[in-house]
C-alpha cells in the first residue's frame, strides 16, 4: 500500500523523468489519448471490412482501446521502482485494512483517499469494458474473479521484484472492488448485449457490400 514519492517533482528533467515517475507517465498517458482514438478508428473500420455492423465494430473497438489505454498506465506506475528498489527485501501485509488505518494515521484523511481513489481505478478500465467486449466475462462475479488475480499477479511481481514497495492485501481488495463498481457502472450496456443476438456480420449481399 505504502508508495514511495516518484512524482518527478517539478519540470521533466531526462528520459528517466519521462518513463520512471508518476508525472512523466501521466503526460505520456494523456499526450497518447489520440493515437488510442485512432486506433479505436482503425480497429471499426477494419471489423467494418469484414462485414461486422458498424454499431457492433465501434462498440468491440472501443472496449478494447479502452482495457488498454485505461489499466497500462496504472500498472506502469505501480510497477516504478522505489529509491531503494534492489537494496531491501520484499515486504508483504497481509492484514486487511492494516495499511489503511496506519496510512489515517501517519498521513491523514486526504493522502488516504488518494490513496484508495487510486486503487479503485487500476483495474477500474478492465471492469468497466471487458464485459462489453468479451461475452464470457459479462458477469460481476467473473470481473471481481480476474481483477482479483491480476493484482495479485502485480503485487506478487512488487515482491518478487524487490521494487521498495509495500505487497498489501488491502491493494488488492481496492483493485477489486474498484473493477467490480466499474463493471456494475456499464451493467446496462454488456446485459443489453448479452442478451441481443444482433451480433452477426452482415450478409455478403447487404446493399453496398
Amino acid at each position: 500500500m505504502s508508495r514511495p514519492d516518484r512524482s518527478g517533482g517539478g519540470m521533466i528533467k531526462g528520459w528517466h523523468g519521462w518513463v520512471g515517475t508518476f508525472t512523466g507517465v501521466a503526460l505520456i498517458t494523456v499526450a497518447v489519448l489520440p493515437l488510442a482514438a485512432l486506433a479505436v478508428w482503425a480497429l471499426a473500420r477494419r471489423r467494418g471490412v469484414t462485414g461486422i455492423k458498424p454499431a457492433w465494430a465501434w462498440r468491440l473497438s472501443l472496449a478494447e482501446a479502452g482495457i488498454v489505454y485505461g489499466t497500462v498506465p496504472w500498472i506502469w506506475m505501480i510497477m516504478l521502482p522505489g529509491a531503494r528498489a534492489g537494496a531491501v527485501p520484499g515486504r508483504v501485509s497481509l492484514v486487511p485494512l492494516r495499511d489503511l488505518f496506519t496510512i489515517l494515521a501517519d498521513r491523514g484523511p486526504v493522502t488516504l483517499t488518494g490513496q484508495v481513489v487510486a486503487n479503485l481505478l487500476v483495474f477500474a478500465a478492465l471492469g468497466f469494458f471487458a464485459p462489453l467486449r468479451f461475452a464470457a466475462l459479462a458477469s460481476v462475479s467473473r470481473i471481481l474473479t480476474l481483477a482479483a488475480g491480476c493484482s495479485i499477479l502485480v503485487e506478487t511481481a512488487q515482491y518478487v521484484l524487490h521494487l521498495d514497495r509495500v505487497s498489501s492485501v488491502d491493494d488488492v481488495l481496492l483493485n477489486t472492488a474498484g473493477a467490480g463498481l466499474a463493471a456494475l457502472a456499464s451493467r446496462r450496456w454488456w446485459r443489453a448485449t448479452a442478451r441481443s443476438s444482433s451480433f452477426q456480420p452482415r450478409s455478403a449481399t447487404a446493399p453496398g457490400r
